[in-house]
């Protein structure tokens, strides 16, 4: 039995689905059942190789609120970024519901999805492979603008000067191109043109990991403050669970492309049933000693492997601390249910693993 088998149909009441407070419409972003598949190639002996479908996003379903901080955590390889490139179609996904704003971007036309990307925009991990060398980064802000042929010359300086000065780049600065400048001056540079269009959604692809650790913080709180300024709506993709506090209201732990746990930021944080994230958590600094040498880490034995799913049962057991050597964790794939409001859990023996 897979987790398609327990997840609600299309037909039942929206107050079971995973991750929604109410319909489509009380959201900005609504995500139901979303499947990517890729295929790869498998040895199946010394000449004979076999085409295997690997699901990447397995049946995922969230919503984000309009104002709100989405997180998307877990390892490398779990399927955030592709997640988040199915929801901008930057990718095109197998199966599922991708509702914005009313609108279902999976069966818009190539002309009507241009119009829906003013209002999507997407800030990548590495400033310093996401800004073409080649262009001034009055340049680079300013493409957008001439890609949707809003304003003339003028009025499209005027903008990128305004965007600029929003992030921290003075006016004076256009005219260099990336190498002048640092990289945390270069992802400002990047959330700028990001901004340019004034967008909704902005998908914030883990924006800090390729930054000093003192940077961080300076681009967090940037972000913080555009957030409320702008009224923008973030999908916060992360993988250092500190920050993930700090800055998301809500989060989904996801695991070889399915969501684990989900629930707000002080119940996952406080309350962690799904023995990955108390793993994941257990694994988090902590600026005092005292209780950092009180807890213990739980380590989590074997490598994530995607081909794991096709056996059977939860995607998890082969790593999970409790449920490895389990006759049920074997044989099915445990449903994401709503063990409390708003708390969602992929688990047969949700908390039984307790946080040390």
């Amino acid at each position: 039995m897979t987790a398609v088998d327990h997840m609600p149909s299309h037909d039942d009441d929206k107050t079971t689905q995973p991750g929604l407070r109410g319909d489509a419409g009380e959201s900005l972003l609504w995500v139901r059942d979303l499947v990517k598949s890729f295929q790869i190639r498998s040895s199946a002996g010394f000449w004979r190789h076999e085409q295997l479908a690997l699901r990447a996003v397995d049946h995922v379903s969230f919503d984000i609120k309009a104002g709100e901080t989405f997180g998307l955590v877990g390892e490398s390889g779990c399927g955030k970024s592709t997640l988040a490139r199915c929801i901008l179609r930057l990718l095109e996904s197998d199966s599922g519901d991708i509702i914005f704003d009313g609108a279902d971007l999976r069966t818009l036309s190539r002309d009507d999805m241009r119009a829906y990307r003013r209002r999507m925009q997407i800030v990548f991990q590495d400033p310093y492979a996401s800004l073409d060398p080649r262009m001034s980064i009055g340049e680079t802000v300013e493409e957008p603008l001439r890609v949707h042929g809003i304003g003339d010359q003028t009025e499209r300086e005027a903008r990128v000067d305004e965007v600029l000065s929003l992030v921290g780049i003075t006016g004076d600065q256009r005219t260099r191109k990336p190498h002048a400048f640092s990289g945390g001056q270069r992802q400002r540079i990047g959330i700028a043109r990001a901004l340019i269009l004034y967008p909704e959604l902005v998908v914030l692809d883990e924006p800090v990991s390729a930054l000093d650790v003192s940077i961080q913080a300076q681009v967090l709180n940037l972000l913080r403050d555009l957030q409320q300024r702008l009224n923008l709506t973030y999908l916060f993709i992360v993988h250092d669970l500190a920050i993930a506090e700090y800055f998301c209201d809500r989060l989904a732990v996801l695991y070889l492309g399915a969501v684990m746990e989900m629930a707000d930021r002080e119940t996952l944080f406080h309350n962690p049933l799904h023995p990955y994230t108390v793993a994941l958590l257990s694994a988090v600094p902590t600026p005092d000693p005292a209780a950092g040498r009180r807890g213990k880490r739980i380590a989590l034995s074997g490598e994530v492997n995607p081909l794991s799913t096709r056996e059977g049962g939860c995607r998890f057991r082969s790593r999970c601390p409790i449920g490895k050597d389990r006759p049920l964790c074997r044989a099915e794939e445990p449903p994401l249910t709503q063990l409390q409001p708003g708390h969602w859990v992929s688990c047969h023996y949700p908390g039984e693993l307790a946080p040390r």
